[in-house]
């Protein structure tokens, strides 16, 4: 059963997290949250609590039993080779796949997608990005804005843009956009919107070196800002800097 396990201060996340057996099942680990001493402190309440889950494709086991717990302001990484199975997690998790047993609870509740307040609370981007071929940059982006209600919906597109480095790309369409200005706008639409947890499947893909140290700052300012962050990557050192607890999937 992977859980996460807490890093070490100075240790990279990928040394810290449970081996799997040949079987793949992993080595008993730590949890990273609801440890207490008896009648002291009580576990902190998770956002994302995923228990026990398993799926299998063609009889091939993918996720064993693997359990996650993602508080408010804390981020999780999920780590591992290739085709292991950290995507799978990911779309089990937000109700793309359906796991063959397990349960992912969202604030203590069983929550399906199609919850109003699953989709008012949980940011996804674990697919690429859909977007209208016939809006701007800035249309999809204000679009996704007023969608979520929010306020002053113009002020806050423009600030990510200028945040993502998308400003003088407003008024193109996505389709002329480069790779990486596409991964840019991807997570730019999760920015513009209210958020609980963010579910990111390698959001580091093709950024460059300061694109890169931009996610580092964006993420480690979403947990300040009580965001709950699952996320899988392959950086060690974005890792390093924004995991607190990490899962690994498939060894």
């Amino acid at each position: 059963m992977a859980e996460n396990v807490p890093k070490k201060p100075g240790q990279k996340p990928v040394r810290t997290s449970p081996r799997q057996s040949a079987s793949g099942k992993a080595a008993p680990g730590r949890r990273a949250s609801g440890r207490k001493a008896p009648g002291k402190i009580a576990p902190e309440k998770a956002v994302l609590d995923v228990r026990d889950l398993s799926k299998a494709f063609g009889g091939q086991a993918v996720l064993d039993r693997v359990s996650v717990r993602v508080p408010a302001g804390r981020a999780v990484g999920v780590v591992g080779p290739n085709g292991a199975g950290k995507t799978t997690l990911l779309r089990c998790v937000v109700g793309i796949e359906v796991p063959d047993s397990g349960t992912v609870l969202l604030d203590g509740e069983q929550r399906p997608e199609t919850d109003p307040r699953f989709r008012a609370d949980v940011a996804v981007l674990v697919d690429d990005l859909d977007v209208f071929g016939d809006l701007s940059v800035l249309e999809h982006l204000d679009l996704l804005a007023c969608a979520h209600g929010v306020p002053n919906s113009r002020a806050v597109v423009d600030a990510v843009l200028a945040d993502v480095r998308l400003t003088a790309s407003a008024d193109h369409l996505p389709a002329t956009l480069s790779s990486g200005q596409r991964r840019r706008l991807a997570l730019a639409s999760l920015l513009v919107r209210p958020r609980r947890l963010l579910v990111l499947d390698e959001p580091e893909q093709r950024l460059d070196t300061a694109g890169r140290a931009w996610l580092v700052e964006r993420l480690t300012a979403e947990k300040a800002a009580g965001t709950a962050l699952l996320f899988a990557c392959h950086d060690d050192e974005i890792l390093q800097a924004v995991a607190d607890d990490v899962v690994r999937i498939g060894e």
